[in-house]
């Protein structure tokens, strides 16, 4: 039984279509596939190591490793969704049966009238588009006006973008917080989010302050069995937005990925037992939304070199798990999430080198076998592969 578990998500990080990708529109998906087509020296030699190359259809198979140090696999996802929370959720042992509704046309019009009731002051948008592109567009009447810019994408979402010149961000996130009351019932939505911006050097720019407000798990997950247990639960970057703070101990805001990986080495060296749950979200939020397979590829590489730290933090008998939650594929149609499988890759001192755990039917595998280990009984879906990789 493990004293400690990592769980490392690199955010989007996908390695090939679901046999349902088509029904998504996401047919011939390949987040790392086509990132590795595009930047075929990728420079990733502490992932190969640890055998994430070894894994079935994971880059073709061109970087295997002979002797890996880690056991791998991959997880099929059964939620009917490809969006960061039913990813995470699935992870953490519960399905999403119903997809969370989507508003690919806009929000509707009796909403948003509510909306701009309740909040004083009109919106701008209020339609699907990339966030960076939707501030260019609007930018300039937003500054104008004050007005903020909402806008949406395949995944249930409703953003807010403002300049935080224009609109303060808490006043920002107040605003938010009235939408996510507000999105509801007949108004359903999965997350709202903050995403301010500010001009640097005559250009808008986002910035770290991006906020995700979410709604609760239906039951109870990974996070709250661990938590019961009396262990704590350590969340760091979006996971406490994703989870709305359920069966969370401490969390830690990021400002991106090596500030993610900087507050999981902090935690690695703290003397606890129980969950370090990462999320290193520019993977998805910088390159794959945007389209930028070399972006991404420099961001693997950068992940990548930090790993021997991570390892170096780790006490005996840690066991760190690095996967995803969907994939966003830089080179596919659009600029939203695909639908495909995940990898993991698992590594510490108690885990049996080179172990295939092969395709697993859930992400949920992932929380079951986390749940396993730290004697947390059993999560609501998923099956422990505990035993394949520590006995």
């Amino acid at each position: 039984m493990a004293d400690r578990v990592t769980i490392i998500v690199t955010d989007s990080l996908g390695i090939g279509e679901l046999p349902d990708a088509a029904d998504f529109g996401d047919k011939g998906a390949d987040t790392f596939g086509h990132i590795l087509e595009n930047v075929p020296h990728l420079d990733i030699p502490n992932l190969i190591r640890l055998g994430f190359a070894n894994i079935e259809g994971c880059g073709g198979g061109r970087l295997r490793s002979w002797s890996p140090e880690g056991s791998f696999g991959k997880c099929r996802e059964e939620s009917k969704g490809k969006d960061t929370i039913t990813g995470h959720w699935e992870i953490a042992g519960i399905y999403t049966e119903t997809p969370f509704k989507t508003y690919p046309d806009g929000f509707p019009e009796d909403f948003i009238k509510a909306f701009e009731d309740r909040i004083g002051v009109g919106v701008l948008g209020n339609y699907a588009e990339s966030g960076t592109v939707i501030i260019e567009k609007l930018g300039d009447e937003h500054e104008k006006t004050g007005k903020p810019i909402v806008y949406t994408s395949a995944d249930s979402v409703f953003q807010i973008a403002a300049n935080t010149d224009v609109i303060p961000l808490e006043r920002l996130y107040e605003i938010c917080e009235t939408a996510r009351g507000m999105l509801q019932g007949d108004w359903a939505c999965g997350r709202v989010i903050a995403r301010p911006y500010v001009i640097k050097d005559g250009k808008r720019v986002r910035t770290s302050d991006r906020r995700d407000y979410a709604v609760s798990p239906p039951q109870e997950t990974l996070l709250d069995k661990v938590k019961e247990t009396g262990k704590t639960v350590y969340a760091i970057g979006k996971i406490h937005d994703i989870f709305n703070g359920q069966g969370i101990s401490v969390s830690k805001h990021t400002t991106d990925n090596m500030d993610g990986v900087d507050k999981t080495i902090e935690a690695l060296r703290l003397d606890f037992s129980g969950l370090i749950f990462t999320n290193l979200v520019e993977f998805d939020s910088l390159y794959g939304h945007r389209r930028d397979p070399q972006g991404y590829a420099r961001a693997i590489e950068d992940f990548d070199a930090r790993i021997p730290e991570i390892e170096a933090a780790m006490a005996p008998g840690d066991v760190v798990m690095i996967c995803s939650d969907h994939g966003n594929d830089p080179v596919h149609s659009g600029f939203d999430h695909t639908r495909e499988y995940i990898p993991v890759t698992i590594f510490g001192d108690a885990v049996i080198p080179g172990v295939d755990i092969g395709t697993r039917h859930s992400y949920a595998d992932i929380g079951a076998t986390v749940a396993d280990m730290l004697g947390a009984g059993e999560t609501p879906e998923g099956v422990s592969f505990k035993k394949m990789i520590t006995e």
